[in-house]
């Protein structure tokens, strides 16, 4: 046995020393083929092994290869990677060019792939490695200040809640106004189906950025008509990571940090609340210590010596946490793409917590040369513990209007907190209440591509989205609404969403000058939504919140919707030397949603496009391009977003007293039919000096017709409203982006700038303007922006007496509030938006700086009507209304303080403001380790960072935060639509900062 054991560990240590003496070293050094500067951090791979290294400060490297030879892989960000044979060298010197394949890179277009070289429409690229850098729950928030002609509008910092966007502005006024959203070629759910309020929170939360390999925008027709009866918002296209042959790759991340808001209002302290509110109430006449009018009277004590911050006590600093593994390989056969993350955030709103778990596996499969399958399956959990909307009073940021004399705890109170509180004290909520929303989520697909004849291959896929959305609230009998038995609702709801794509392609090339590349198809899509609800009150104590130990369930509802949707689609596309193109796309859609007798409608668009720097006159006079490419295309989109039975007749239930019985409850159209935009665009893509320097400019012009509105009409017939197409919307615009690198030696510098200017105008309305909102400024009339502000114009106050002065009907000031008239006072629509992204790497440190900025638009804070009217209410009030007027000849924009006169309250430009600004959107400094300290461990790669978003923010505005817009007009389109730029008691952005490392195995 001993002697077994020793000849086995000589003849171990024997091979092991052969393998060692048949390998040998080889060294080299890595410059730039741009200016021959030397490249450090290039990382160099033994094909087909884990051998590897990165090339020191100077350049250099050496590294142990097989005797037998190999090859050499040499990559480094920005360049072409190269691979090298080995042979019988022993020094391998390398020099890497400017990665200009941008040219012609592989691109997802819709329902397959294309060179972007040969695109004839406007289509963004991001890509997956600038999202999954940074601490965001949604991929949205990623593409923030990075996508010419994309706004993109975080409009509160409530944890999951979703973000709006807008593809060169809104084109609708009623229907939906959101790009249609697919993932790995099926399109998939993204409205919010929440029914507990009308605060939006995003499906789209339920994809994880780690996931993502690309998103392509299409934003023209050529580029989106594929999507026929969707587009005309956009589409937005996301690719997951697949496996890719060679070597398993390991990668596993962790980042944690901290969040706060990115400003906190200032409101008065108690001095300067007594000060206020004693005269106010003295200017009115009325005693302060009076027992019925005064402070006495309202239930406070203006002797307090409390001096409560009740606005701070919104918030908290929070913190994230985030881990996350990646393993991916396979050979020319098989390949897998294996994922997963667990995210945990505490909000730096009370009480706002989230959590999400995610898993994704994509595989793929060569059955043989002609014959290929993969499969998709992704499972997503959210538990989303929500704090009220902006609208409620238990709303934290609603802590704002108590008074500060009023404290904020109390020692006898079974809650710990001071119920007895001139609003609702919502602080009870933290321990007394729960508001959760558990979203478990499935997305699938799977395909297989058959290669019939040589170019032409017939590819089959089907594709599901299945969300089941558990919303649960218990309020205890502490609270406001649970007093004083317990209140308890449940809701689930089920969407179901599957689709099927058929397409047949084919790719030809014709001798050396003809190309053409063939798509038709048939796809039918069809979803399901089924939610049942219930509520329940006396429960026996709060430990008991499920609805079944309720003695009394006091409603119960359940509600089923569906559409669907068959089309079939065809595009062309053709090219000539090389250099001229040509793309035709059409697409026949027929939706469930619309009119018996327009229940079809046909979508083409046509598109031109030329290479002039192949042009041999152009080539050799200006030999410093390396790209000109003119484009331009027309083309017709629909919209179909609105109601799943707009078109229909419909009955609904009526009860009277223990009979129930039906009625008409909506009067059909069966003319309805879709919202059509047309769309011109023509563009003009650039790159120099090896495209160093390489961009695009885009002119475009839509025009949306048909709008759909719910119609008022005489209500003879028991209808009062009626679904009708009615008028036209405009938005033209220029996009201009720019992408430089300014440095390309051992230092590396890159710039990339965007700037987009809309124009969006409502050209007609065979209708009465229309008004979103008693409370709000925001008008739809002919001739003006959508959500145009139309109000009363403040003006300033009077010198003389302190009153609030309003423009009058001849132009000069006025005090009489009544008389004023109402005059177009501003646009929440901004002059531009953008963008500025740089870029800085030098001996394994990276650096990334993003700035975001919108201009020219302007903001309505709803809430100043109550925080911001000098003492007319006993809410707290902002700092700026101890500037109040006091005494003739003051000059203040402030008016008399005056209990209850009403003197400047009513609704008007008051509260109007500049919402510009310049916000550093995110920041990351990386270290990446050199490779001879990791070999030790067994490790490929590792990169420490640190990360931060939102900043800094720079603008006038002096509400929490000038990227809002208040979540609970949400009950409808149309009042989402319309309400722009309005600031309703909604919390700031979060300021987050994180730290984290990523190693690769």
């Amino acid at each position: 046995m001993r002697k077994s054991l020793l000849l086995s560990c000589l003849l171990t240590a024997w091979v092991w020393a052969s393998a060692m003496a048949q390998d040998r070293q080889v060294t080299g050094k890595v410059t730039s083929a741009d200016d021959g500067s030397v490249l450090p951090g290039v990382s160099i791979q033994l094909k087909g092994s884990t051998r590897g290294t990165q090339t020191d400060a100077n350049g250099s490297y050496s590294m142990t290869v097989p005797n037998s030879g190999g090859s050499l892989i040499f990559s480094f960000i920005g360049t072409v990677t190269q691979e090298v044979e080995i042979g019988n060298r022993s020094t391998i010197d390398v020099k890497l060019v400017n990665d200009t394949r941008a040219l012609s890179e592989v691109v997802v277009v819709g329902y397959g792939t294309q060179q972007r070289r040969d695109l004839t429409g406007s289509q963004l690229t991001v890509k997956g490695d600038e999202i999954a850098k940074l601490p965001v729950q949604t991929f949205e928030t990623a593409l923030q200040g990075r996508t010419p002609g994309v706004q993109i509008t975080q409009g509160s910092g409530k944890l999951g809640s979703a973000l709006q966007i807008r593809v060169r502005g809104a084109a609708s006024i009623s229907a939906g106004n959101e790009p249609l959203y697919v993932l790995d070629g099926i399109p998939i759910t993204s409205q919010d189906v929440n029914t507990t309020d009308t605060e939006l929170f995003s499906p789209l939360a339920d994809i994880d950025p780690n996931d993502i390999e690309s998103i392509e925008i299409l934003k023209d027709a050529s580029a989106s008509a594929i999507y026929g009866s969707r587009a005309s918002n956009g589409v937005v296209l996301i690719t997951t990571k697949r496996g890719k042959a060679g070597r398993t790759n390991i990668q596993v991340g962790y980042y944690t940090g901290i969040t706060n808001a990115t400003r906190k209002r200032e409101f008065l302290n108690a001095a300067e609340y007594k000060e206020l509110f004693t005269e106010s109430l003295t200017n009115a006449g009325v005693d302060p210590n009076d027992p019925s009018d005064g402070f006495p009277g309202y239930g406070l004590d203006q002797n307090s010596t409390v001096d409560s911050d009740w606005a701070s006590a919104a918030f908290r600093q929070g913190a994230v946490n985030q881990a996350n593994f990646g393993i991916n390989g396979g050979n020319e056969k098989t390949r897998f793409s294996l994922t997963g993350a667990t995210n945990k955030q505490v909000g730096f709103i009370v009480g706002n917590n989230f959590r999400r778990n995610n898993m994704r596996l994509n595989l793929d499969h060569n059955i043989s040369n002609k014959f290929s399958v993969g499969a998709s399956i992704a499972f997503s959990n959210i538990v989303n513990k929500k704090v009220s909307g902006d609208n409620a009073f238990s709303n934290p940021i609603q802590l704002n209007a108590l008074p500060p004399i009023q404290p904020i705890y109390s020692a006898t109170d079974p809650t710990g907190y001071n119920r007895q509180t001139f609003y609702y004290n919502n602080l009870v909520e933290l321990d007394n209440a729960s508001n959760y929303a558990r979203t478990f989520r499935t997305f699938g697909n799977i395909f297989g591509q058959y290669q019939l004849l040589p170019g032409l291959s017939f590819r089959t896929e089907y594709g599901f989205d299945v969300l089941n959305l558990q919303e649960e609230i218990y309020q205890g009998r502490l609270t406001e609404d649970g007093a004083p038995t317990g209140y308890g609702y449940q809701a689930m709801t089920r969407v179901n969403n599957w689709t099927t794509n058929n397409t047949l392609s084919y790719l030809k090339n014709i001798g050396t000058d003809h190309s053409i590349d063939v798509l038709v198809g048939m796809t039918y899509q069809e979803q399901n939504i089924q939610a049942v609800s219930a509520t329940g009150r006396n429960f026996p104590n709060d430990k008991f919140q499920e609805l079944a130990s309720a003695s009394q369930k006091t409603d119960a509802s359940s509600t089923e919707t569906g559409f669907s949707i068959l089309s079939y689609l065809a595009r062309a596309n053709y090219k000539f030397k090389d250099r001229y193109l040509i793309g035709l796309t059409g697409r026949i859609d027929g939706s469930s949603r619309f009119g018996a007798n327009n229940r079809y409608g046909f979508f083409p668009s046509a598109s031109v496009g030329w290479i002039l720097n192949d042009e041999p006159f152009i080539k050799d006079a200006l030999p410093i391009l390396s790209l000109l490419k003119l484009r331009a295309s027309y083309g017709l989109t629909g919209n179909s977003e609105i109601g799943n039975f707009d078109s229909r007749g419909l009955y609904g239930t009526i009860n009277y007293g223990d009979q129930v019985g039906i009625r008409p409850s909506q009067v059909a159209n069966a003319a309805l039919r879709w919202e059509k935009s047309t769309q011109f665009d023509v563009g003009l893509e650039f790159g120099f000096r090896n495209n160093r320097i390489n961009g695009q400019i885009d002119f475009y012009n839509k025009i949306t017709d048909d709008l759909l509105l719910n119609v008022p009409q005489p209500a003879i017939n028991g209808f009062s409203t009626i679904a009708r197409n009615i008028g036209s919307l405009r938005n033209r615009g220029v996009e201009f982006s720019i992408t430089s690198q300014n440095l390309v030696g051992a230092f590396r510098w890159s710039t990339n700038f965007n700037i987009s200017f809309n124009r969006n105008k409502v050209t007609k309305l065979n209708v009465s303007p229309i008004r979103a909102n008693s409370r709000f400024l925001s008008y739809v009339t002919e001739g003006k922006p959508l959500g145009v502000f139309y109000g009363k114009k403040y003006v300033g106050v009077d010198p003389a007496t302190g009153d609030a002065l309003y423009q009058g009907s001849d132009g000069q000031p006025t005090n009489d509030y009544a008389s004023a008239p109402e005059l177009f006072v501003g646009d929440p629509n901004p002059d531009f938006t953008g963008g500025l992204n740089n870029n800085f790497s030098y001996k394994g440190f990276d650096l990334s700086v993003l700035l975001q900025f919108v201009s020219g638009n302007d903001l309505f804070n709803v809430a100043g009507i109550y925080q911001s009217v000098n003492g007319d209410y006993f809410d707290n009030q902002t700092k700026d209304q101890m500037k109040r007027w006091q005494k003739p000849g003051d000059v203040t924009d402030v008016p008399r303080a005056e209990f209850g006169a009403a003197n400047g309250t009513g609704i008007s430009s008051r509260w109007m403001q500049d919402g510009s600004f310049l916000r550093v959107k995110t920041a990351t400094l990386g270290y990446n380790l050199p490779s001879r300290l990791l070999k030790k461990a067994f490790i490929q790669t590792a990169r420490v960072y640190v990360s931060g978003l939102n900043l800094f923010t720079f603008t006038n505005y002096t509400g929490y935060d000038p990227e809002v817009n208040t979540q609970y007009v949400n009950s409808t389109n149309q009042t989402a639509n319309i309400a722009l730029g309005h600031d309703f008691y909604t919390p700031p952005q979060a300021k987050t900062i994180t730290f984290g490392v990523n190693l690769g195995f």
